[in-house]
């Protein structure tokens, strides 16, 4: 999991680096680009996280658990 708490330190870095540019009224663009690395930072350790969660369960045969994880990733 530190791996992941690494991945989102550096997403509020990026966070905070956007507030910064939205504050100094930066090129749309350039922001917007920044907003789309966000995104796909989130994403990835979002995923990196699921699948170390996933994992977990398979290996200790937690069925209950498995099926919380499996609801929470269906819902909209």
């Amino acid at each position: 999991m530190q791996s992941i708490n690494t991945r989102l330190k550096k997403i509020v870095g990026q966070i905070t680096g956007i507030m910064k540019m939205i504050e100094g009224e930066q090129d749309c663009e350039k922001i917007i680009i920044q907003f789309q690395a966000v995104k796909a930072a989130l994403n990835s350790a979002f995923s990196e996280s699921l699948n170390l969660n996933l994992e977990n369960c398979l290996q200790n045969n937690d069925s209950e658990k498995m099926k919380k994880i499996l609801k929470l990733i269906s819902q909209k």
